[in-house]
Formats: structure tokens, sequence, C-alpha cells
């Protein structure tokens, strides 16, 4: 296979300069979740940190981990998926934040012998994805509390997710976390930080960027479905899907990337890809090998920009036609295909 994924760093770092500009007087956490949305991990890591982030959301223990490996001791990583005790541990031990959303975790950190853990409590503000429940959060407070007191924990921040599906949803959302906030300044708990928004709130609603504005699609130039594109956001597209032409025959010309490369086979006869003829049809998408309809003058060995950066269509544009996210688009690009970096 000749295919490769073709990451512009120069793009990601204006991308890292426009984001830090639409989220100031806050900090831009970037996510880089799934291999950095599926860029790599360890190349963009290092590029955000000479670019000057310092905040980085993991996700897992084991990301956080291995983004700490790549920064040094200079970088907060902030990890919000955590499965016990075990992870605790690890998260303490690599110096990580840890976002917790579950009152058992606290149990689970007393009986820990480990330093002290620098955590964000989660109040579940109605998105369900995770988080402590309204009706729970003074115990939580409680309990917090008393791990400050024992020096088993230090409280970093209050934080949570919002749907980002309605401005009235989000707007109830924000009062549940502020009203949780003041709860845990009324306890004596002050926390250092305060994140509440993701890529979009974070451009689009300066009150809901508190301390630290969570952004990772957006870092990429992947921009959200059903919303404003590119140039209004003024990201690009960091990363494009570049496919070689193995073989040509009057039923098409087939390029070696299928379903199992990351190229949706639902996407089947539903957008056109640049030619050296001009645009041309998908016609079919198999497992390992996309038919184009033909062109005169294909050859064995032209490249075909099938979607991103310099393409006729984005990963959004993509998502758009399955009803998904770009992100699901991205992140389906196996690892098989070679990333190569540029600029």
């Amino acid at each position: 296979m000749s295919a490769e994924y073709r990451v512009d760093l120069g793009a990601f770092r204006q991308n890292l300069r426009r984001v830090r500009e639409a989220v100031a007087p806050a900090a831009h956490m970037l996510v880089v979740k799934d291999d950095a949305y599926a860029h790599g991990l360890e190349t963009l890591v290092r590029e955000a940190r000479d670019e000057g982030v310092r905040w980085f959301g993991a996700f897992d223990v084991a990301t956080g981990a291995a983004v700490r490996a790549i920064t040094g001791p200079d970088a907060r990583i902030f990890v919000w998926l955590i499965g016990g005790a075990d992870d605790l541990r690890a998260g303490v031990a690599a110096d990580l934040d840890l976002g917790i959303g579950d009152e058992a975790l606290l149990d689970d950190l007393a009986a820990l012998s480990a330093a002290p853990a620098r955590l964000h409590l989660k109040i579940d503000t109605g998105l369900h994805r995770n988080g402590i429940r309204p009706e729970r959060w003074d115990a939580a407070l409680t309990r917090t509390a008393e791990l400050v007191g024992q020096g088993r924990a230090v409280l970093e921040g209050i934080w949570s997710h919002i749907s980002e599906a309605s401005d009235a949803d989000d707007d109830d959302a924000r009062a549940l976390f502020l009203a949780a906030r003041d709860a845990a300044r009324a306890a004596g708990l002050v926390p250092r930080y305060s994140h509440l928004a993701a890529s979009a709130a974070g451009f689009a609603r300066g009150e809901f960027r508190e301390d630290l504005v969570r952004v990772g699609a957006f870092s990429y130039g992947i921009r959200p479905a059903g919303g404003p594109g590119e140039a209004e956001l003024g990201i690009e597209p960091i990363a494009a899907l570049v496919a070689t032409v193995t073989a040509v025959g009057p039923a098409g010309v087939h390029l070696d990337i299928g379903s199992l490369h990351g190229l949706p086979s639902a996407l089947s006869g539903r957008f056109d890809v640049a030619t050296p003829a001009g645009p041309r049809r998908v016609e079919a998408i198999g497992a390992t090998s996309t038919a184009v309809a033909v062109w005169d003058d294909a050859r064995v060995g032209d490249e075909i920009a099938v979607f991103g950066r310099g393409a006729l269509r984005s990963a959004t544009d993509l998502a758009e036609l399955i009803d998904t996210i770009g992100e699901e688009i991205a992140l389906r690009v196996s690892p098989s295909i070679p990333r190569v970096y540029r600029g």
C-alpha cells in the first residue's frame, strides 16, 4: 500500500494559534484522545508543546502517561476515564490531573498511599455521560474535604460536559455548573480551575470559557457537522487521506484504500474526488480498494486526495452525508496507513 495520511504541521500550528486567540483569556486544553484524533500522538504533542500549549486532555490514564513521557514535567495533563484504584495510582504516579465523575473513586483514593492527587470534580449537568449527580454533590464535597484535610488530595478544578445541542440546554447546564462551584466554595473547597466548554461553545459563547477550554476537533481543523464552516471559524484541515491508483480499466479506476482503511462503505456513490481530469464520482468502496469513475489518461501511480486538506471534501463534509460527525471519519483512518508529516 502506498496510501498516506499527510499531516501539515504548519496548519496545525496555525490552528493552535487561532484556538488560543478564540478562547482567550482562558487557556487552551488540547484534547489528544484517540492518538490525537488519529493524526499521531507523539508528533502532534511535541508540536503543540513547542507552540506553547501547556494543558493536554488525554482521556484515559494510559494516554496521559504517554503524553507525560513526551512533554516532560512542564505540562498539565488532564484525564477523565478512570477505572478504579489502579488507574488512580497510575495517574498520580504519572503526575496527571484526575477528572473524578464517580463518588466511588473518592473511596478508592482514600485507600491509596500515593502522593496527594490533583482532583477535578465533575458535576453532571444533564448530559449523563458521567459525573456526580446534583443530589449527591454535597456528599461528594464532604468526602473530598476529608481527603484534602488528610493530605491525600488537592481540589484543582470543577468541570463538566455540555451537550451543545441548543443554547437553552447549555444555559441550564451552566446554571447547574455554577451552583456546584458555589457549593464547593461554601464548603471551603476553592478550585483553581473551572472548565465547562469544548470546541463549539469555546468559540461561540464567551461566558462558557471559564479558565480552560477543552478543544480537540477544531485544533485539527475538523469543523462541527451542521455548524459554521472552516473559513468562518478560522481553522483549516491539517490532514489529507491520499490514495494511489493501482489499476485502470473500463469499469473504473481503482485506489489502494477501502473500508478497512477508514473510508466508510456507506459513502459509495455519494461524493467526488479530484482527478487530473476533474471531479470523478467514488462509485464503490470495498474492503481494501475503492473504484472511481474512469477518466482519460488515468495512470497507475496517480495520487488522489480522498478527503481533507486539498481535497474536494473535508472529513465533516463526508460525515454529513451519512449523518455523523467529522471526527468519526478522521478516527476511522487505519493505523496501517502511514502518517507523513510536512511543514
